[in-house]
C-alpha cells in the first residue's frame, strides 16, 4: 500500500510539473531557434558551425565559472570563498551542479574528499540537531517547573522553536538574497527550501553573478546557514514523520 501511495504521489507530481512547464520548454526552444536564425540571417559573415562552436565555447566557460565582461573574462567561483561553498554543497549531498572539477586530480580529490566529507556532515547534523532537541525539551522542562505546566508546555515551546526556525531559516533569508542577489521574495523562499532540502536543483545559487559584487563573509554565513537549517529542518521532518505513523 505505502509503495503504491508513493508512486502514485510522484505520478501525480509528473504531471502536474508537465502541464505547468512543457508550455514554457517549448515556448523557449522555438524563441531560441528564431534567435538563432534571425542572428546568421542578419550576420551573414558567420557561419552555422563557427557560430555552434563560439556557443559551445561560451556554455563550458559558463560551467567552469567563467563569463565574458566586454573585452575580459571573470573569474572568482574558485577562489577560497568560492571553494569552501562548493565544499559545503558537496559533502551535504546539495550539489547544485552549476559548478563542478573540471580537472582529473580535482574530480579524483572530490570523490575522497565526499567519501569521508558526507558521513561526518551526518555526524554533525545529527549531533547539531540533538542539542536543538535538548534546548527544546531543556525549555519544556523548565515551564513545567515554573508554572505546573504538562502538555501545555511541551506544545508551546515545540511551536516557538518551529516558528522561530521558520524565522532564521526559511522567512528571514530570502530579504538577504533579494538585497544581495537581486531575487525576488519568492525566488529567495524558492532557494532557501530547496538547498535546506538538499534537492538542489542549481537554477538558483547564491554569489554567482558576475555583475554584482559579494562581502567576502557573505558564503561563509550562508554555509553555516545551511548547516544549522538543515539541522532544523530534518528535526521538523522527523517530527513529521512521528506524526505520520
Amino acid at each position: 500500500v505505502l509503495l503504491v501511495a508513493y508512486l502514485g504521489y510522484v505520478g501525480l507530481g509528473a504531471g502536474v510539473l508537465q502541464a505547468l512547464e512543457r508550455p514554457a520548454e517549448v515556448q523557449a526552444a522555438q524563441n531560441l531557434l528564431q534567435q538563432h536564425w534571425e542572428l546568421l540571417a542578419n550576420h551573414t559573415c558567420l557561419q552555422g558551425p563557427a557560430l555552434r562552436r563560439l556557443i559551445e565555447g561560451i556554455i563550458q566557460a559558463y560551467k567552469s565559472g567563467i563569463t565574458l565582461q566586454g573585452n575580459t573574462t571573470s573569474l572568482g567561483r574558485w577562489d577560497f570563498s568560492g571553494s569552501f561553498f562548493f565544499s559545503i554543497s558537496a559533502i551535504t549531498t546539495i550539489g547544485y551542479g552549476n559548478l563542478s572539477p573540471s580537472t582529473v586530480a580535482g574530480r579524483i580529490f572530490c570523490i575522497l574528499f565526499a567519501l569521508f566529507g558526507i558521513p561526518l556532515n551526518l555526524v554533525l547534523l545529527n549531533e547539531i540537531g540533538q542539542l536543538m532537541l535538548l534546548g527544546v525539551q531543556h525549555c519544556a522542562h523548565r515551564l513545567e517547573e515554573v508554572f505546573h505546566w504538562q502538555k501545555k508546555a511541551s506544545l508551546l515551546v515545540k511551536t516557538c522553536a518551529l516558528v522561530t526556525g521558520l524565522l532564521l531559516f526559511l522567512l528571514l533569508p530570502p530579504l538577504l538574497f533579494s538585497d544581495k542577489e537581486g531575487w525576488s521574495y519568492e525566488e529567495g523562499f524558492y532557494y532557501s527550501f530547496v538547498t535546506l532540502s538538499t534537492i538542489g536543483f542549481g537554477d538558483y545559487v547564491i554569489g554567482m553573478n558576475p555583475d554584482r559584487t559579494y562581502p567576502g563573509w557573505y558564503k561563509n554565513v550562508i554555509s553555516l546557514w545551511i548547516l544549522f537549517g538543515m539541522a532544523w529542518l530534518a528535526l521538523v521532518i522527523k517530527f513529521c514523520i512521528n506524526f505520520l505513523e
